[in-house]
């Protein structure tokens, strides 16, 4: 809710999680004066409402409740803005919220870490949006990862296109904390999600600003957009960053970044990958060759999504700390030395276990050395605690994948391990339904069958057609098109990885 007692302010300071903002307890001091408007946006305020108004006719409607963050692109209007609109139609124009967290990409200055504005309002043409300053002030002084950089806002576009969509589209009072990202480095998007963490609760909402690819073909970057699209829908940071590394190689003519404001998505991702019910849904693609001021022979890519909270009594099916992580982990590796070394299962204490790793479900034990596949069994049946499952899929790992032979001695200190805990599989009845890089496959036909794990497409940068392909024929014998008369079914995956 926006706060405006002093009372509160104290108390959301005092505690962190539940700061609110007000021009009057906290008068602006130096407002950030619009830099973008006349050049991505009107610069007039009838021109912009008018504007605004004809996006959102075009715009997605809302669909999905509880929206913990979006994802919009920040081009010019003409060209990115109905997808914009779209994103920020999937909020409840009646919500009320503590503060928006508008998280950008640098387009301007490279530094370390993230500046937050504090000296002042955002100004735009339809008026003034408070910053939470006491809020950004805190940030930046408990967190070294936080700076308030004069450079970062000054002429940057990509967080002040997206004020605007907020003062049209929501009918309740609402401040800003605007954050700018200069870095480059995964392990800084990891502090600056740390550092935001507390504050991704359903008091708040997050804003992300990223435009896709940039300057290839009209049909490659659709391609290219739709890969990207997936891997963030994933909800996981790794399958992310492997997929921009696999697009990268692949030297698409006139193609710069698949995404300019990875670094933004990134730390999205690094607070939503393990939080209980939440899903990231794509809702509108287009790009700049869409447009009619737009050239098809060079476009920019443009894909609105949300990430969306379950609702009341759904759950997810996995969650699992980080050191329930760390000891499924341990197991698997125990369990492989004693096997290896001695023949020996070890024995562990199932009593010692939490709950989640006595939970029945099935999962797959995928073994590496020195980044090269080493081993994968699992088994799909949840008939067993988890915890033995793990224990057993890691000597099958070990010893009896056909493709290798069984792991030596000399072998174990080179061996990485990974864990993917199986949901139940769904049964679908199109390749339309499964996302790449969230889904794992199993398709069957009479006593022939065979399975891909969510990542092996992340890895591979495989399309969904070369995804099934692939399955069907390197695995379950069917040859390349066996796929599309056998049994398809989808699962997800809680991976697990030393």
């Amino acid at each position: 809710m926006y706060r405006v007692l002093r009372t509160s302010l104290i108390m959301g300071l005092i505690f962190g999680f539940h700061s609110g903002c007000s021009s009057q307890d906290q008068p602006p001091r130096e407002d950030r004066q619009a830099s973008a408007a006349g050049r991505f946006y009107p610069g007039n305020q009838q021109e912009l409402r008018s504007t605004m108004g004809n996006l959102f006719v075009l715009a997605k409607p809302g669909t999905f409740q509880n929206i913990a963050a979006i994802i919009a692109p920040h081009a010019g209007y003409v060209y990115s803005g109905q997808v914009a609109a779209s994103a920020y139609n999937q909020i409840n124009p009646e919500a009320e919220y503590d503060n928006i967290f508008i998280l950008a990409s640098s387009h301007q200055v490279s530094f370390m870490g993230a500046s937050i504005y504090n000296k002042g309002d955002y100004i735009t043409p339809l008026g003034a949006v408070p910053v939470n300053i006491p809020l950004a002030d805190q940030l930046i002084r408990e967190n070294p990862v936080f700076t308030f950089n004069p450079e970062a806002d000054h002429n940057e576009h990509s967080l002040e296109v997206q004020i605007p969509f907020l003062q049209y589209h929501l009918k309740k009072k609402f401040c800003i904390v605007p954050i700018v990202l200069g870095t480059q480095s995964e392990e800084t998007c990891k502090k600056i999600a740390k550092a935001l963490k507390p504050w991704f609760n359903k008091r708040n909402l997050f804003i992300i600003s990223s435009d896709f690819s940039h300057y290839p073909g009209y049909s490659d970057a659709i391609k290219e957009d739709q890969l990207t699209c997936d891997a963030i829908v994933s909800n996981n940071p790794d399958t992310l960053l492997k997929t921009l590394q696999n697009l990268k190689k692949k030297m698409v003519p006139n193609l710069v970044t698949n995404l300019c404001g990875w670094t933004s998505v990134l730390t999205l991702l690094y607070m939503t990958t393990n939080e209980p019910g939440l899903v990231i849904h794509p809702i509108q693609y287009m790009n700049s060759g869409d447009s009619k001021y737009g050239d098809q022979s060079q476009v920019v890519g443009y894909w609105s999504l949300a990430a969306v909270r379950s609702t009341a009594g759904e759950t997810t099916p996995f969650s699992f700390t980080k050191e329930e992580q760390e000891q499924l982990l341990h197991i698997a590796r125990t369990t492989i030395v004693d096997y290896v070394k001695d023949r020996r299962v070890h024995e562990f204490n199932p009593d010692s276990f939490s709950a989640p790793l006595t939970i029945k479900a099935g999962a797959f034990v995928t073994l590496k050395e020195k980044g090269d596949l080493r081993g994968c069994i699992g088994r799909f049946t949840a008939d067993i605690p988890l915890w033995q499952v793990v224990r057993d899929m890691a000597i099958a790992s070990a010893t009896e994948d056909n493709r290798f032979l069984p792991v030596t001695v000399a072998e174990i200190p080179d061996l990485t391990i990974e864990i993917s805990v199986l949901s139940p599989m769904k049964k679908i009845y199109s390749p339309d339904d499964i996302v790449l890089g969230k889904h794992g496959i199993y398709l069957k036909k009479g006593h022939f069958s065979g399975t891909f794990l969510p990542q092996v497409a992340t890895e591979t940068g495989w399309s969904t057609e070369e995804f099934l392909g692939h399955c069907a024929r390197d695995k379950a014998g069917l040859g390349w098109e066996g796929w599309k008369d056998a049994e398809l079914f989808i699962y997800e995956a809680f991976i697990i990885e030393e």
